[in-house]
């Protein structure tokens, strides 16, 4: 009777947890580290099918490079998020193994969590936390739901951010250079703490390594790139740095750095901040919606935007570390003076006036990520 128990027991503990095994690298591929396998819970296709629906439109919650996301619920009620590699997916089982090694190893309040995979039937799914408000890009930019984040949210959305790049590069196990971060990138739990997303671009260096790589493959989004990455794939974690500038100058504007206008000139967000900030005008920088706040938190504001121009400067050597962005978040240290920012661009709106540009502001032409 005992042994029937424990074997009850025993099959009832497997068929919960869809069995926790190593995920071995030379079934799917050698995972080019030298690394021992993983352990990490594997979900049987049946069971994500289920939970999801049979992964219908209604579940899907949005679509990215690796593929569509969808949201699930397992038979015990737990909510989660599945990526589903798509067969015309752009990423491939390089990405996929990529983002297994790095955030299998990883945990952090500021990073998602991922909670297991499935490779069975020549499918490829990574499972994650739920986060319930979806990304900050989902806020940021939209004119009705910013009015959610007030100017102290928003604060906190930043250092978390923060927090979470200065444990990839320097406090956690694994040094990680993350190459692809941005406001959609960036996930929001029910209390709008922030979680850094998607890591199947992300590269894993040497315990004492954080200079300068170079590949012959650039990857990530345009507006978020640095101009040594962007132009000679060159990517260290000053292009991380650089990322978080654009980021934080989009929080505070409720602008994206990519397609922005404005009435007054052609400049790219990063230009604006840029001639806001040495024409002493940085109140034009903010979001309306956080304005009627400046007066209480002006100091913070102000301190922020000079921080992400820091952030945001042509030469890696200039920009900040995370650590000591961190220390400039929650301190009242003083800021050294921002350079001027790497594509900092005045663009030409009308095609055929391409002859010349008078404008002084005009100093990077822009390129597009390949």
């Amino acid at each position: 009777m005992m042994c029937v128990c424990l074997w009850l027991i025993k099959r009832k503990k497997k068929k919960r947890t869809e069995g926790i095994t190593r995920l071995n690298f030379e079934t799917y591929g050698d995972n080019g580290k030298g690394e021992e396998d993983l352990e990490l819970p594997l979900f049987d296709f049946t069971t994500l099918a289920t939970a999801t629906n049979g992964f219908s439109k209604n579940s899907m919650l949005g679509e990215g490079g690796f593929g569509p996301v969808y949201k699930g619920m397992l038979d015990e009620g737990k909510e989660i998020a599945v990526k589903r590699l798509s067969k015309d997916s752009r990423q491939g089982l390089k990405e996929f193994k990529n983002e297994v090694s790095c955030i299998a190893q990883l945990q952090h309040r500021n990073l998602v969590k991922l909670l297991g995979c499935s490779v069975q039937d020549g499918e490829r799914m990574l499972v994650y936390e739920y986060m319930p408000n979806k990304s900050l890009d989902s806020f940021i930019f939209d004119k009705k739901q910013s009015h959610a984040l007030d100017w102290p949210m928003r604060y906190n959305i930043i250092n978390g951010i923060a927090r979470g790049l200065l444990y990839l590069h320097q406090d956690s196990r694994l040094r990680i250079i993350h190459r692809d971060l941005k406001a959609s990138n960036v996930l929001l739990d029910l209390e709008m703490n922030p979680k850094i997303s998607d890591f199947g671009t992300a590269r894993i260096c040497g315990e004492t390594e954080t200079g300068a790589n170079n590949t012959t493959r650039v990857v990530g989004t345009y507006g978020y790139m640095s101009p040594e990455y962007a132009t000679d794939g060159i990517f260290s974690v000053k292009s991380d740095v650089y990322s978080f500038g654009v980021l934080l100058l989009e929080t505070v504007s409720g602008k994206r750095n990519k397609n922005f206008t404005h009435l007054d000139h052609n400049l790219n967000l990063l230009g604006h901040a840029w001639r806001t900030y040495t024409d002493g005008n940085v109140l034009d920088l903010v979001d309306e919606v956080i304005v009627k706040s400046i007066p209480e938190h002006q100091f913070e504001v102000f301190r922020a935007i000079q921080i992400g121009l820091l952030c945001v400067q042509q030469y890696p050597a200039d920009r900040p570390t995370m650590a000591t962005v961190v220390l400039m978040l929650t301190s009242e240290i003083s800021l050294p003076q921002p350079k001027q920012p790497g594509f900092f661009i005045e663009r030409k709106l009308h095609e055929g006036d391409c002859s010349s540009s008078s404008s002084k502001y005009c100093s990077v032409t822009a390129i597009a990520p390949r």
